[in-house]
């Protein structure tokens, strides 16, 4: 499958060389480091024979760089969040899970990996469309990132290629704007919209799309905002296809 591999702000040289050797064991060679702590010596020690993976990296400044070329987004998490953002890490797949989701889709898939310590900022995981969690002790259920980069791997690697196509991600962000001035046309109430659009975004992220179906829905939303416009005579044009 057409994968990238992300690694926001890793601050261990080895491990990104362990991520490379990983990917190399499991046929996966698209990797981009945002942010990356210095490349060195130990980087290309413990990359050992993919170290040409290492070198041809992509390196670049924001995750929006990393991530703009992709269909869907998927952030790994190992915790299960607190009850102030729950909202950011549900629901969670394991990668059996994820793969079964992916089987016979045909697009870019980006698999992002916090920081060693602090994981994703709020702002990271409400970009992600969907978010994958590993099985683990609850005695220490946060993994290495090499390791747990292998273990996505390994069960990434079988999946079944496809003909079902995915959005372009040019539609797809068209289509989660769209729903957000869908919110503020019907007065959704201010304080709900964060949680609201980030459900909305994680719903259509697991639906793996096809750009009919994109094409369909914001036709749908247009007609629903036409009729409030009828009612109230506040809607603002909005410029995209029917379907």
């Amino acid at each position: 499958m057409d994968l990238r591999i992300v690694l926001v702000e890793p601050l261990y040289q080895g491990n990104v060389g362990s991520v490379t050797r990983a990917m190399k064991n499991f046929g996966f060679s698209d990797l981009v480091l945002v942010n990356p702590c210095k490349l060195e010596g130990e980087a290309r020690a413990m990359s050992s024979h993919a170290r040409d993976l290492l070198e041809s990296a992509k390196r670049v400044s924001t995750l929006k760089e990393a991530i703009d070329d992709c269909s869907i987004v998927i952030g790994t998490s190992g915790i299960a969040g607190s009850r102030f953002d729950l909202h950011l890490r549900v629901p969670g797949y394991s990668p059996k899970e994820m793969k079964e989701r992916l089987s016979g889709t045909d697009g870019k898939v980006a698999v992002l990996f916090g920081r060693e310590d602090n994981g994703f900022t709020r702002e990271e995981l409400k970009k992600c469309d969907m978010i994958l969690t590993i099985p683990t002790s609850e005695v220490y259920p946060v993994m290495n990132l090499s390791h747990a980069v292998a273990v996505v791997l390994y069960e990434f690697s079988s999946i079944e290629p496809g003909d079902t196509p995915l959005a372009e991600p040019f539609d797809i962000r068209l289509l989660y704007e769209h729903l957000t001035e869908l919110l503020d046309d019907i007065d959704y109430p201010e304080h709900k919209k964060e949680k609201t659009d980030l459900m909305l975004k994680r719903i259509f992220g697991r639906a793996c799309l096809m750009p009919r179906e994109v094409q369909t829905l914001r036709g749908i939303i247009r007609k629903i905002q036409r009729n409030c416009s009828n009612e109230d005579g506040n809607y603002e044009t909005f410029h995209g296809n029917d379907e």
